[in-house]
């Protein structure tokens, strides 16, 4: 026996919701002071689930301007407003997504270290250093002030 339920003549109501979201810039105190931090984090077995979560309960973190988690370089970048969140309170909110991530190597840092390697070099580089993780069209070449061990070889 098959049954089909619908209803009739009942127009859809449509409701506009403001969500937040992770990406959503947050408004920054021009009194703060802000710094960034990079560290490992280990025990992420994802991209999507590990990785991902992390990075939005980073973000949500009152303080916190900015937050990305790098799944193959088991690396956190965050930025954030240094009254309001430490390196401990980072470290806590990481380990108590799940207990099997683990946190190590913690730094405060002028640059991340994504960023570094882009300042470094210019486009058309085929040096490995200036290529690795960036995309075949932003491929970069080295500047005459590069500190880049690489870039410092040039013939």
């Amino acid at each position: 026996m098959l049954v089909l339920v619908s209803c009739k003549n009942k127009e859809a109501e449509v409701k506009t919701i403001e969500v937040e979201t992770a990406e959503a810039k947050k408004e920054l105190d021009p009194n703060a002071t802000y710094a960034k931090a990079e560290f490992t984090v280990k025990g992420m077995t994802c991209a999507v689930g590990c990785a991902a979560t992390i990075e939005k309960k980073i973000a949500k973190m009152e303080g916190v301007t900015f937050a990305k988690v790098d799944f193959e370089k088991e690396l956190a970048m965050v930025e954030y407003d240094e009254a309001k969140v430490t390196p401990t309170s980072l470290e806590e909110t990481v380990t108590n997504v799940a207990d099997i991530y683990k946190v190590s190597d913690m730094k405060t840092v002028d640059a991340f270290s994504n960023e570094a390697k882009t300042k470094a070099c210019e486009p058309g580089c085929e040096k490995d250093c200036c290529k690795n993780g960036v995309k075949s069209a932003e491929k970069m070449a080295c500047k005459a002030d590069c500190k880049m061990a690489c870039c410092a070889k040039k013939a």
